[in-house]
């Protein structure tokens, strides 16, 4: 199946859409000035034309730089405790209604990109989650129609300074410190895997250690389920991007507890969304 991708062929320059064609990766050119978000979920809903990939370079992936499967998004929620297993370990039942929180946009990186320990904390964690990308304007979704609202899914590391997370019954201050949370680097159309993305392996590793593993059929809130419950509250947006929890075996739950350190590398793998990889550094003073 194609899986897209937001690149820059050399570091710094202009944004160019690319599409992963077995073993290569195409350069498919520059995005249409602003980079626009419709656009771009429309390349994704119908695919690269025979043309297009025609017209395209190949390029070597390591040394592209990678960005967000989504240029900014305009709201980043996050599910707490959306896999049993997750919340047993931390001494909690899954919770009736979702832990949703929030992530600002400041907070997200690339694949490959460093993925930065501040200097006020030693304790960031890792999360696998499968991200959803908001495709269309929705308000009041149903679970009949629910999907019908996604663009794609891509893999999202909710990295998290334990510490600071507890300092408040509020999850934000320790979910959003700035290089924190990994995205991408494929989008892969909603059409291309099983509905609400059902079924799929979903695994990180810390230096290719095997830290969580598990199947989004474990999730206790379903994709569809989350979008009903938030487009309630608030309106869906293009580009939106609803992250849906991460299995057991996060570092802090351990014993003794896993951290990430400066030179470490974390993956995080889903069954047919990709690999997201980002090493670890320490923030400058």
């Amino acid at each position: 199946m194609p899986k897209f991708a937001r690149i820059a062929t050399v570091a710094g320059g202009p944004t160019h859409w690319a599409v992963q064609q077995g073993n290569d990766l195409i350069d498919l050119g520059p995005a249409p000035p602003g980079d626009d978000t419709t656009a771009w979920f429309e390349l994704l809903a119908s695919g690269a034309s025979a043309s297009a990939l025609a017209r395209g370079q190949r390029c070597d992936p390591s040394r592209v730089e990678w960005h967000t499967p989504v240029r900014r998004p305009g709201k980043v929620i996050c599910l707490g405790l959306n896999y049993s297993a997750h919340a047993a370990e931390g001494g909690n039942a899954a919770p009736e209604y979702p832990s949703f929180f929030m992530r600002g946009a400041t907070s997200l990186i690339a694949h490959e990109a460093a993925l930065v320990r501040p200097r006020v904390s030693d304790k960031l964690d890792f999360e696998a989650e499968l991200a959803v990308v908001i495709g269309q304007r929705a308000r009041h979704l149903t679970e009949a129609n629910a999907l019908q609202a996604v663009a794609g899914y891509a893999c999202f590391n909710d990295g998290t300074l334990r510490d600071y997370q507890r300092r408040t019954a509020q999850w934000t201050i320790g979910k959003n410190f700035d290089g924190t949370g990994a995205f991408g680097p494929w989008l892969v159309s909603a059409a291309d895997l099983p509905a609400g993305a059902s079924g799929l392996k979903i695994e990180s590793r810390l230096n290719g250690r095997v830290m969580q593993s598990d199947n989004t059929d474990h999730m206790v809130v379903s994709v569809a389920q989350a979008l009903v419950l938030l487009s309630e509250v608030l309106t869906l947006e293009p580009g939106d991007v609803i992250a849906m929890g991460t299995p057991a075996g996060v570092g802090y739950a351990r014993t003794p507890p896993v951290w990430m350190q400066p030179g470490d590398r974390i993956e995080i793998e889903i069954d047919g969304i990709g690999l997201l990889s980002n090493p670890v550094v320490q923030e400058k003073n």
